[in-house]
């Protein structure tokens, strides 16, 4: 109850504005519908316990609303989710193997053990999934001219990556992600201050709470970002304390001709690893493809934190090393990185990545997106065929098809644990029904 007195007492405050004065912001919602069908290969660590074709079933139904009175301004959006997997068990078993690196996130449901507030309510808890009520966004905000100030759950994206981010340590999306439309929020004191100029300074609290319960500094994040307009470029400074690093974050964009010239270079203070560099660099355009209009985006990705093409081993179990390496250097830079696979800050491995995807429309109605994420060590590949259709007036259905690329053994492929299964799911195919109100 003491992690939620801040925040209510700033609910409090609103609620005891009289009613009169109160404007309620109706801001409509979704129901959600997915499934996802998988070809497991006869390796695969989900193999045995989930079959050769397991599936998940998702649903989501989100709810937006608030209230408002002259600057002041309360934010709500209540979920209900639910999940059944059949790869349940099979990723309870590879989290007990990895340490935690390479569950499967449709087993489980979004918590609030670490959120500095419990604004969850688990209603079914299965092997298999269950179902959970919360409310995913809870702001009080208060704006003037130049000045936004808000307190609460809320989602934050800082970063020039289009496909891999590095920049954005709080709650960034998959690469691989389908449905990008909410990331999940945390409990944060979010400012910013708007210059004349139009350039802007914004500054992030992120209160955690420890493994004990406790809000504590060592799990918070603190950050604070200058960004500058200029007439053909954009230039962002950040300089942020997560956790127990450092980080110093330089970049921007600019316009090359029809074409928009993106990157960020990320310098992490890691322990036991010194000042770790990551990079982002991408290239977007749009133009007109016979009849049709285009989008595409080339990214390169360096991951500072990531492992040699023969070092996955270190990762995938803790007393495995990768031949020729010592065993303190293996096992503390594979521990850094499964921390961060488990935090969901990373989902890569490897070091150098390059990555398109390209968006065509075929119709005003569909759009045709595949997408391309390449390790460019293993080799291998992950390949996308994305589908996102306006069946109609409030309606639409979003459809992926997901193709591992490269040997048994590579990160796509699938890296192999201790004792010969690798952690693969094979093809996936993900299909989801939305409709907005």
């Amino acid at each position: 109850m003491k992690a939620r007195r801040p925040l209510l007492l700033c609910l409090a405050i609103l609620v005891s504005t009289p009613a009169a004065a109160l404007e309620p912001d109706w801001r409509g919602g979704h129901l959600k519908l997915a499934e996802t069908l998988y070809r497991l290969p006869a390796d695969s660590l989900w193999r045995e316990p989930a079959g050769a074709h397991p599936q998940d079933h998702a649903a989501d139904l989100r709810l937006r609303g608030g209230l408002s009175h002259g600057p002041w301004e309360l934010q709500a959006d209540y979920q209900l989710l639910w999940r059944d997997s059949d790869l349940a068990a099979g990723s309870a078993r590879l989290s007990e193997a990895v340490g935690g690196a390479f569950t499967h996130e449709s087993a489980g449901l979004p918590g609030d053990d670490r959120r500095a507030w419990t604004l969850n309510d688990t209603l079914q808890a299965r092997p298999r999934g269950g179902s959970v009520q919360r409310l995913d966004r809870l702001t009080l905000g208060w704006r003037s001219e130049r000045l936004v100030v808000r307190l609460g759950r809320q989602a934050l994206s800082w970063g020039n990556g289009l496909i891999f981010n590095p920049a954005d340590v709080f709650n960034p999306f998959d690469p691989a992600a389908v449905d990008t439309q909410y990331k999940p929020g945390d409990d944060m004191l979010y400012a910013q201050y708007l210059q004349t100029d139009g350039s802007d300074w914004q500054a992030v609290h992120v209160v955690r709470r420890d493994e004990a319960g406790r809000r504590a500094g060592a799990v918070s994040s603190s950050a604070l970002k200058w960004h500058r307009f200029g007439t053909r470029s954009e230039l962002d400074l950040l300089l942020a304390r997560h956790l127990d690093e450092t980080l110093l974050v330089a970049g921007g964009s600019r316009s090359l001709g029809g074409a928009v010239l993106r990157g960020d270079l990320v310098l992490a203070d890691t322990v036991g690893e010194g000042w770790v560099p990551s990079l982002v660099l991408n290239l977007s355009g749009s133009w007109q493809w016979g009849k049709h209009n285009a989008v595409g985006t080339l990214e390169y990705f360096y991951n500072g934190h990531g492992l040699g093409a023969s070092d996955y081993t270190c990762v995938l179990g803790n007393t495995a090393q990768a031949p020729g390496e010592a065993v303190g250097r293996c096992s503390s830079q594979a521990e850094a990185l499964r921390e961060r696979l488990a935090r969901g800050e990373l989902f890569t491995l490897g070091r150098h990545y390059l990555a398109g995807s390209l968006g065509v429309e075929l119709t005003p109605l569909l759009q045709f997106t595949p997408l391309l994420l390449a390790n460019l060590e293993d080799p291998s590949a992950l390949l996308q065929l994305g589908l996102r259709w306006s069946l109609a007036q409030d309606w639409e259905l979003l459809a992926a098809l997901s193709l591992p690329l490269g040997p048994a053994g590579t990160e796509y492929g699938g890296p192999r644990l201790p004792g010969g299964p690798r952690a693969s799911q094979g093809e996936q195919l993900f299909l989801q029904l939305a409709r907005y109100f």
